[in-house]
């Protein structure tokens, strides 16, 4: 399977010669995410709180083992390690990467890595280095296979808050997840992964 998938030629990707960062904001924000940016790791806990505090959220959130170390309680925000549950209204997770043509998230599930955090809590918060933005969906999958020796048991692709409009051709946020993503791309240096 694995020798098929190598050998498979690569589908035709975008023609247009845009700059990743800047169409992966753009794609972003058109699916009503927020974008926030941070020089350093280390800014995050208090870019979170700020987010939090600016729209009347709880101070309190669950996140991936890979920010567990960082200082939250100097930033006013109760951080807990673990996957969520049903009564956790924040998850602050990574992403594999990030995908400019759609401005989509792709992350994966791994015992560091739960997808509950992104998929449970109200508002999901991913931080993401900036060079792990990718110009496509092509690429995203070239990038996991290239990184990887085997397929994860889950690979979730984030295009903005959930919405349906199966309620009278409405469009209503938060039916089948999180009412809010917020992207913080860290520019200065990468996050470590939990995502291997």
């Amino acid at each position: 399977m694995r020798l098929h998938i190598i050998a498979h030629p690569r589908s035709p990707g975008p023609r247009d010669e845009w700059d990743v960062r800047i169409r992966f904001r753009e794609r972003a924000l058109s699916l009503a995410s927020t974008i926030d940016e941070a020089a350093a790791l280390g800014e995050v806990p208090a870019l979170v709180a700020r987010y939090l505090s600016e729209r009347n959220l709880p101070a309190r959130a669950v996140c991936w083992r890979e920010f567990g170390e960082l200082h939250w309680s100097s930033s006013g925000v109760e951080m807990e390690v673990r996957g969520a549950r049903g009564d956790d209204l924040v998850g602050v997770t990574s992403a594999f990467c990030a995908i400019a043509e759609t401005g989509t998230l792709m992350t994966f599930s791994s015992p560091d890595a739960p997808p509950t955090v992104s998929l449970l809590p109200e508002t999901h918060i991913a931080v993401l280095p900036e060079s792990c933005i990718v110009r496509s969906m092509e690429d995203a999958w070239a990038r996991l296979r290239s990184q990887r020796t085997g397929m994860p048991r889950m690979v979730n692709f984030i295009s903005g808050p959930s919405r349906t409009a199966d309620i009278e051709q409405t469009v209503t946020l938060g039916a089948h997840g999180p009412y809010r993503v917020h992207i913080i791309l860290v520019s200065g240096e990468p996050v470590v992964a939990a995502r291997v």
